[in-house]
């Protein structure tokens, strides 16, 4: 299968589990104060196994295609966490999990599970907005002595500073899927017309002053 097979597959099981919700009209408001139009909910995937499954393998064949050298899948807290579990079990390959704050008691550690020295850990993500959570995540590995070049999500908005941020701290980031792929298959099921998927795109350009640009601020 190819990736853009495997992308459009990926999409539709996002969109079937009703992972996706488009609100062009009635945006929310990220954590990172954007306003979007659009949601992402892929912690819903453990609760469809099949669905599930077909993110798991989109992962392995990444990992395959793209020649990426794994000894530890991490996860990060904690949306990120299932999928990394299940993608090391899968693969028979040790993973660990990364806090985003130390904990305040016993060994005050951010990575768990294991010893990351020396080896090369393949972080796991569930969405990537603007990168910030995983570049956290990145840079926690990296103080425990592992070596961390290659990200994988299940999606990702493909921010313009989300990718000029994965460019400076040297990490290729891999989306089992496109946001592109997302609409395509939302148009064909009737989720979403012309003019939605044209406010999504228009964030998805430029997202921090889309909510200026549409008159929500």
């Amino acid at each position: 299968m190819s990736y853009e097979e495997r992308s459009r597959e990926i999409a539709a099981a996002l969109l079937e589990i009703g992972g996706v919700g488009f609100r062009p009209d009635a945006p929310i408001t990220f954590k990172s104060g954007i306003k979007s139009p659009v949601y992402c909910d892929n912690r819903r995937f453990p609760f469809w196994p099949e669905a599930w499954g077909k993110v798991i393998a989109g992962f392995e064949a990444l990992i395959e295609d793209r020649g990426i050298a794994v000894d530890v899948v991490g996860g990060v807290e904690a949306a990120g966490i299932p999928h990394s579990a299940a993608l090391g079990f899968s693969m028979r390959k040790p993973s660990v999990f990364i806090r985003k704050e130390p904990k305040e008691h016993g060994t005050k550690k951010r990575v768990e599970g294991g010893d990351v020295t020396g080896k090369r850990v393949v972080l796991v993500e569930d969405l990537v907005t603007t990168g910030g959570s995983s570049m956290a995540a990145i840079e926690a590995l990296r103080a425990e002595g592992a070596e961390v070049s290659d990200c994988l999500a299940i999606i990702s908005y493909d921010f313009p500073e989300a990718v000029a941020l994965f460019e400076r701290k040297g990490v290729r980031l891999h989306a089992t899927t496109t946001f592109e792929a997302v609409l395509e298959s939302a148009a064909e099921r009737g989720m979403i017309d012309e003019r939605g998927a044209s406010v999504v795109r228009d964030w998805l350009a430029e997202p921090r002053a889309w909510g200026k640009r549409q008159g929500f601020e």
